[in-house]
């Protein structure tokens, strides 16, 4: 008799906006930091927002999340911090230090600097390391805060204020999630791509779009993040849309790398 087919997949989610800054923004060591970073470029700092301390700790703002997302304590084998924007505490390992917050003492890493595609990387590297044996239940954790510390080479979209999602992933019956990643410069044949991939799931099948995808002109019925959050509009929308029945589509198209990422969940 074969054996049964077992999957990860996105199970819960638990998403919220966070008021305030973090003590690390006023931190000499982040001018210092971002200093040298942008030195090379002749990229100017923005030394207001130095001076004021705007900004949040990916970590302390992930924290409590963690303790809503795992109720009773339930143990994570896998640990993935996944976030675009830059954290007020570059030198200090959030993933790290966010694992000291998950039961089971869980794998912990970070995964950054491929835009908004980075939440899906993040996806389909838990659903590798589940493939091996190695983990039965995952958190990803997605994390943007508003302030950029220095004044960027190119127009770039900030989020409209500091946000945290996490993603409970937990081994069940069946098949698991599908990532897909793909080169796509144009945002409106993304669109054309996502729509064929929804109509392939079949009738009753939802779909949530990302704000800059839906732009393009969201389907009838499907969900659309609000924008002003462009790393985790989309899954806040997740996060609202969980538990739910039959298959569903989540995309999103990073426009400055052409990366249109999708994920299915059965």
């Amino acid at each position: 008799m074969p054996a049964e087919t077992r999957g990860l997949r996105v199970t819960r989610a638990v998403a919220a906006g966070i008021d305030g800054r973090s003590a690390a923004s006023l931190h000499p060591d982040l001018r210092t930091f971002t200093a040298d970073l942008v030195r090379p470029y002749g990229l100017p700092l923005r030394e207001d927002l130095l001076a004021e301390g705007a900004g949040h700790d990916y970590a302390e703002m992930a924290a409590g999340l963690l303790e809503r997302a795992l109720p009773g304590g339930e143990p994570a084998d896998l640990l993935i911090l996944a976030f675009s924007s830059p954290d007020v505490r570059p030198a200090a390992p959030a993933s790290l230090r966010l694992s000291r917050h998950c039961p089971g003492q869980p794998t912990a890493f970070a995964v950054c600097d491929q835009g908004s595609a980075t939440a899906f990387a993040a996806l389909r590297i838990a659903a590798a390391h589940h493939r091996t044996g190695g983990c039965r239940r995952a958190v990803v954790v997605l994390a943007e805060q508003s302030a950029l510390h220095h004044r960027p080479a190119a127009p770039v979209e900030l989020p409209a204020e500091h946000r945290a999602v996490v993603l409970v992933c937990e081994e069940a019956p069946g098949e698991g999630m599908r990532v897909r990643q793909q080169a796509q410069p144009d945002g409106a044949q993304a669109l054309r791509s996502v729509r064929e991939e929804h109509r392939r799931l079949g009738p009753g099948a939802g779909l949530l779009l990302a704000a800059d995808l839906a732009s393009h002109g969201s389907p009838e019925g499907a969900g659309a993040a609000r924008p002003g959050q462009p790393f985790t509009g989309v899954w806040s929308l997740l996060a609202d849309r969980l538990p739910g029945d039959g298959p569903l589509l989540v995309a999103d198209h990073d426009r400055r790398l052409g990366r249109l990422s999708t994920l299915t969940l059965p």
